[in-house]
This record gives structure tokens, sequence and C-alpha cells, in this order.
């Protein structure tokens, strides 16, 4: 018998859910209590389809927290372990946030929309009680809610060329983690040119959503000539890219040097943020362990829970935290937690997995 998940207020779809459905979406997965598509035919043929073409993902499940207001810039920094006092308007940027303890809380991208505005786009973890719980300690004057936009995200070689048919010459002077406002239909779009993938592209933020369904159509009509195709954020490229997912790859139990996020860390100036003086004492004593990569002799695995990897004298290396098979390798790659004395490159390991035992590698991140 099937298993089935049943879908409730606690299980949201998006706003453009019946357009993948009928596009032929075959799984998804939760993702900030949504449905976030994860296959529409297998993730080989999507990986080749992406690394050649363009695809358009239905990443809406990429909540968007809105702070705005005069001490809102206070709680974003005390939010994040990166320096945004010289941040500006027209910019997006990758900053872990983190507790009190040093653990990553999430690994948003964070937009400044104006001098009091900022915009949250996070990954699988509850920010807005994050936020609001910082800012009703520290009785800030600040608004926050997570704001009604949904997000599409255009990937791939041709995503410059489709953008252009759509929006116009203009979207192609918009350069990496920068945004702007275009329009279609005389609707106004913020597009940023990002996303979760290694192959170039951008995400739509869109809060008029009969505008953003107009646009999807728009998009799967004219995209033939492009080889357009629905996608999903394809788990090998990103494995491959060294893009980190948050309760996948690590979570509040890791701090961000464990997880390779050292030139986001400012513990030199005189920003405040929530974590700090731990984060200067984990600097001080090392760290002692460290995300990477590995390459491991199998076609086909299944990673549920981490799963310790062991060198030939059976002492434990670290932990298995993502894997999937790559079609550039041909082999599985996948993201770990390693052991500091064991972070080097061609390191050896074993691994059981379903009482079978594969051999495999440590590897940098990305993983080439």
């Amino acid at each position: 018998m099937k298993t089935i998940i049943t879908r409730s207020r606690r299980l949201r779809g998006t706003s453009f859910t019946s357009r993948i459905e009928e596009q032929g979406v075959k799984s998804y997965t939760v993702y900030n209590h949504m449905l976030l598509p994860t296959t529409f035919s297998t993730p080989e043929e999507e990986y080749n389809h992406l690394k050649k073409y363009v695809q358009i993902w239905d990443v809406s499940v990429q909540r968007e927290i809105e702070i705005t207001g005069k001490d809102s810039s206070q709680l974003v920094q005390l939010m994040t372990c990166r320096n945004l006092s010289n941040s500006k308007i027209g910019f997006c940027y990758y900053a872990p946030l983190v507790d009190s303890e040093g653990g990553v809380i999430n690994d948003p991208l964070i937009y400044r929309l104006s001098e009091s505005k900022w915009r949250v786009c996070i990954a699988d973890s509850d920010v807005l009680l994050f936020a609001k719980g910082i800012a009703s300690a520290k009785k800030l004057d600040v608004n926050i809610f997570e704001a009604k936009i949904d997000v599409l995200a255009v990937q791939g070689p041709n995503s410059d060329k489709l953008m252009e048919k759509v929006f116009g010459e203009r979207i192609n002077k918009l350069k990496f983690f920068r945004f702007d406002f275009f329009e279609f239909n005389k609707k106004t779009f913020l597009i940023s040119r990002s996303g979760y993938s290694k192959q170039g592209g951008f995400e739509i933020h869109i809060e008029d959503i009969e505008a953003g369904l107009n646009l999807y159509d728009h998009f799967f009509k004219i995209g033939d000539v492009f080889n357009l195709k629905p996608g999903t954020p394809n788990h090998p490229e990103r494995i491959e890219g060294g893009l980190l997912s948050y309760g996948s790859d690590m979570d509040i139990n890791d701090n961000p040097f464990e997880c390779g996020f050292d030139k986001y860390i400012d513990l030199e100036s005189d920003i405040i943020f929530l974590g700090k003086e731990k984060l200067i004492k984990i600097k001080e004593n090392g760290i002692k362990k460290r995300l990477m990569g590995v390459k491991i002799e199998a076609k086909a695995i299944t990673i549920t829970k981490e799963i310790p990897m062991k060198n030939s004298e059976g002492k434990v290396l670290g932990q298995l935290r993502s894997a999937a098979f790559s079609p550039k390798f041909k082999r599985i790659v996948g993201i770990a937690m390693i052991e500091k004395d064991y972070c080097k490159q061609l390191q050896k390991f074993q691994i059981e997995i379903n009482n079978n035992v594969f051999l495999g590698e440590i590897c940098n991140l990305p993983i080439e």
C-alpha cells in the first residue's frame, strides 16, 4: 500500500502547486511546513538538463521574513555574525544566523530594501519566532511578519536569454547578489540574481499572485526555444557545488566555523550580535570538526539520518549527512561532518549502509 502525507493548514502548497502538478511533479519534500517539489523525472535527467538549458523552480518554501521599523537594522545585525553595517540598498547578503551559543539557526539571503526595511529569505527553520524573541527581549521598535511572497527560481545557462525575452535587456545588467525591480504586463517584480545552483540564474519574488501565475504561464508559452522545463533544486548538483542545506548538512548544533562560513564571521569590529563571545572562544580554542565533501564507491544509497564513517581500524572519522549519485563522477557524492584530524584530501574511509559496506574518500568542497 502506498503511503501518503495528509495535507492541512500545517502543510501548505504554494500558489504554483496546481501548475506544477499539471506538469507532472512526481515527489515532494516538506520545507518550512510547505510542499517543495523534488522530482519531475529523475535527478540524473534533471541534473543534465539544468547544466545545459534552463529550468523554473517553485521555491516559494523560501519564506520571507520582513523586518521594518527604526530598530530594524539593529535587529538584523543581532541575528547574524556577518557584518552588515555597510550594507547597501539593492544588495542581498548570504548571512548565517546564530543563537546565543553560536549555533547556526539558518543561512538565509538578507535583502536590504530601504534604510529601515529588510527581508530575510530563509532556509528550513523558524526564523520568524527567533526574530520576534530577540525583538521582545531587547524591546526593539520593529514590525516582524512573514510576507505573502512566492518565489520562482530561473536557473541554468539559458536563464539570461529567457529572462531577457520577458523583462528586456536591462535584466542582463543585474549583478550577482543584487536585486532590482522589473515589469511584465504592467506588473512590477523584485528580481535578484541568485539561486540554489551553480549554473547561474535569477529569483523572482512575487507579491501579486495573479500576476505571478500569468508570468509563470508566459514563461512556458515562449520557453520551448530555450528548452525550458519545470525543475527543482537538484541534490547532486548542489552537493558538487558545495551549496549547503540547512537541516541536512548542518543545524543548530553546528557553529559557523565548522560549516566553513569563516568569511562571514566578523569578530574584529564593534558590531554586536548574539553568540559573539561564544564564537570568539571557539575561534581561540579551534574547532574539532568541519564539513567536507566525500566520494563513495556506490551508485545508490539513501540517507535519512547521520551515518558514521570509519577508517580501516574502525575509528569513526565523521558522519555522512547528505548524499546523491553524481552523473559527473559516476559515483555517490556527499557532505559529511568530519573530525578535524581527518579533514584532508584523499583520506580513505568505509561506510555501512543497509548491511552493505562501501569505500570512499574525503575531498574538499566544492567537489572536484
